[in-house]
């Protein structure tokens, strides 16, 4: 791998480099994420402390930091250990009190001679009618006033390290950093009003106040933008890479998506469409698609994925789609059957549970091209299964794979057109940092006949009349979801309240009636619970949230939450999707138990107000923060010091265009501007940009 370019050694030495910095104040900053002097540029000041001089402490709103110049008069040493020793001053206007627990005398006697004139700074509260100073933050002889900044930067703190060790060490990397050429796209850069680097990060460090703090101020726009841009050029560059390896351009001829479209008994939505059509064109292309299609519950991805396998079989070819769990796999291959059957096309599925003589016979026959699409978990791909010719691999819920494992499978080599789905509405903002090497097709309309659900708010101390409405509602003929709460992270307590409940129900409703699915139960007795209940033989399910994705009943009209506001939002919205996808008017009832808390209500009204999943992802990624939305450690998202996913969600897409812009226009990052570009990925630790940079 190349070798990082000798105007950034300075920034990536080591800490003890640094005055003042020791190994232990070292390994305390390395504990913070802070492990070379370039992480303590990008480690801005969270607040700004107003030191400019006031002629009096009258003139101070208190209690508050005030900066004033006093006469020093008799100090008042405590009658007992410990207890506060006090100098009484005084400025232009009138006196007051500096007052020192633990106070040394002779120290405070050198410093604060009687009759001498002194600035001191520091905060400044009422105590019995008199203005005190305790503890001053700066005491200066008048003459070196000059020392103290009229605006002192704060920063975040670990345990350690002083705000004085922490502004010493920021003043002496910002003196070693060098002037860099501007990587930054000219007409943005002017358009925005944004400093040249090294000006940004000066202004970064030396706020005049609160204004200086927003995301919106010049240098901090700046400086979050870089960060942005350098994630969007790995993700550009890792897009361009798999698009310069050879794919294979799959025509179809249209007559098995024909047949499928005529079967149909409702026309596709045009969001559906859309899909089909810029899925199609990807892939007549002769580079590898790589796609993501995103929908919220219920938008009709199943059909947009089938038309895409058709495509690949047209061609001559085959399909796989890969699902994480083998309930979600199930679902797909029921999903998918009738469609393909109008086809003629050959549908298996592939999961851990197929063992002998069974896997081996399914094996030979994928092996032979007899079978055209095959469905199944991550089994599909152990190294003993051997496609005949393999031209489209679907990914469904990959917010469960990161980044990384997506360069990771196009790494394997084969020329296969890859599309990813995700039925979890992801805000802008994150689909831009987890999926920018992506093109995205969004399902954003409901299918034709989904019904709204009714979406209610009940407390628990109503559970009987919620029992009594269900039972009418089962004399109906009408089918219910009963979910039961998340307790803890223990299956064990959650299966204890599941099967309570069950009991409870069994009791109210009546034998044969309720049925019950949890996550400890053994794989056949999950099943036959679930296909009871698909069959209308039970018409109560209990269960804990294993019925979170996929699960299609179309007569089950009721959802019950217990304990809704111990759920997330998105877990909320998918629990709600299960229902509303039959004929019949559905309602969804969230019980929760009072009081709620602020978030609890947040989150059960939001849901009530709008079944629009991008709204929901919106509103759960500002009450939860991105690590949390996604799970950062396993989900490969980004963490920035400087830029706020939350909400600079329109930085990080005009990220993305430049990024892509200036690699279109600069393949091989070669021009004043590329090489400014390389700079910045250096500067930004983005090891795999630069690994495709000297592959490329």
């Amino acid at each position: 791998m190349s070798q990082r370019p000798e105007p950034l050694w300075p920034l990536f030495a080591g800490l003890t480099t640094l005055g003042g910095i020791g190994p232990k104040s070292a390994k305390a900053l390395e504990g913070a994420g802070i492990e070379a002097p370039r992480d303590l540029l990008f480690t801005l000041p969270h607040g700004v402390i107003d030191r400019r001089p006031k002629p009096s402490v009258r003139d101070a709103i208190l209690p508050g930091v005030v900066t004033v110049e006093v006469t020093v008069g008799t100090h008042v040493p405590s009658a007992r250990k410990g207890g506060p020793y006090r100098i009484n001053v005084e400025d232009a206007q009138g006196a007051f009190q500096l007052v020192f627990f633990h106070g040394r005398g002779d120290y405070l006697q050198r410093v604060l001679p009687e009759g001498a004139r002194r600035l001191v700074s520091g905060r400044v509260e009422m105590f019995d009618g008199l203005a005190q100073m305790v503890h001053p933050d700066h005491v200066l002889p008048t003459d070196e006033a000059g020392a103290l900044p009229p605006f002192e930067p704060v920063y975040p703190l670990v345990a350690g390290v002083t705000q004085k060790l922490m502004t010493k060490a920021v003043a002496e990397v910002l003196a070693r950093t060098p002037e860099l050429d501007e990587w930054t796209d000219p007409g943005l850069k002017a358009r925005e009003g944004w400093p040249d680097w090294r000006a940004a990060l000066l202004s970064g460090h030396a706020p005049t106040g609160e204004q200086d703090m927003t995301q919106i101020a010049p240098a901090r726009a700046r400086l979050a933008y870089d960060e942005l841009l350098a994630h969007q050029l790995t993700l550009a560059l890792a897009r361009s890479h798999r698009r310069s390896k050879k794919g294979m351009a799959l025509i179809g001829t249209g007559a098995l998506r024909r047949k499928v479209l005529a079967s149909l008994p409702f026309r596709p939505t045009g969001a559906q469409l859309r899909a089909m059509d810029e899925i199609a064109q990807d892939m007549a292309e002769p580079q590898r698609m790589n796609r993501l299609l995103q929908g919220d519950v219920g938008a009709g991805k199943t059909l947009v994925a089938l038309m895409a396998l058709l495509i690949a079989v047209e061609a001559g070819g085959q399909g796989v789609m890969m699902a994480p769990t083998e309930i979600l796999a199930r679902q797909h291959l029921e999903g998918l059957r009738p469609l393909a059957e109008r086809a003629g096309v050959v549908l298996d599925l592939l999961t851990g549970r197929d063992k002998g003589t069974e896997r081996r016979a399914k094996l030979a026959a994928l092996a032979r091209g007899d079978i055209d699409i095959l469905v199944g978990t991550h089994a599909v791909f152990q190294p003993d299964v051997q496609f005949a010719g393999l031209r489209l691999a679907i990914v469904d819920e990959q917010h469960r794979f990161g980044v990384r494992q997506r360069l990771e499978l196009g790494r394997k080599g084969a020329a296969v057109d890859v599309l990813v789905m995700t039925a979890t509405p992801i805000p802008r903002s994150l689909a831009l940092a987890q999926y920018g090497d992506m093109d995205v097709s969004l399902l954003d309309e409901k299918p034709p006949g989904r019904k709204p659900v009714r979406t209610a708010l009940i407390s628990s101390g109503r559970m009987e009349e919620v029992i009594a409405h269900l039972r009418k509602a089962v004399a109906d003929g009408r089918q219910a979801y009963w979910v039961c709460p998340l307790v803890e992270e223990s299956e064990v307590v959650d299966l204890t309240a599941a099967e309570d409940r069950f009991k409870h129900l069994r009791a109210a409703l009546g034998e044969g009636v309720v049925g019950l699915v949890h996550g400890q139960m053994p794989h056949a007795h999950k099943d036959a619970a679930m296909a009871a209940f698909v069959a209308g033989e039970t018409q109560v399910l209990v269960a804990t949230t294993v019925i979170e994705v996929g699960v299609n009943v179309p007569n089950a009209s009721i959802m019950v939450i217990e304990r809704a506001e111990w759920f997330g939002l998105a877990q909320l919205h998918q629990l709600r999707g299960r229902v509303g996808r039959g004929t019949a008017e559905s309602t969804c009832l969230l019980m929760y138990q009072p009081p709620l808390n602020d978030s609890g209500t947040k989150r059960l009204t939001t849901l009530r107000e709008t079944e629009d999943g991008f709204r929901i992802s919106e509103v759960d990624l500002e009450m939860r923060g991105a690590g949390d939305l996604i799970g950062t450690a396993q989900s490969g998202l980004p963490r920035f010091r400087i830029a706020d996913l939350e909400h600079q969600s329109g930085l990080m897409a005009i990220a993305q265009s430049d990024a892509r812009k200036l690699l279109h226009d600069d393949p091989q990052l070669q021009s004043p501007r590329g090489k400014a570009a390389r700079l910045l990925l250096w500067l930004m630790r983005q090891d795999e940009a630069i690994r495709l940079i000297s592959v490329g």
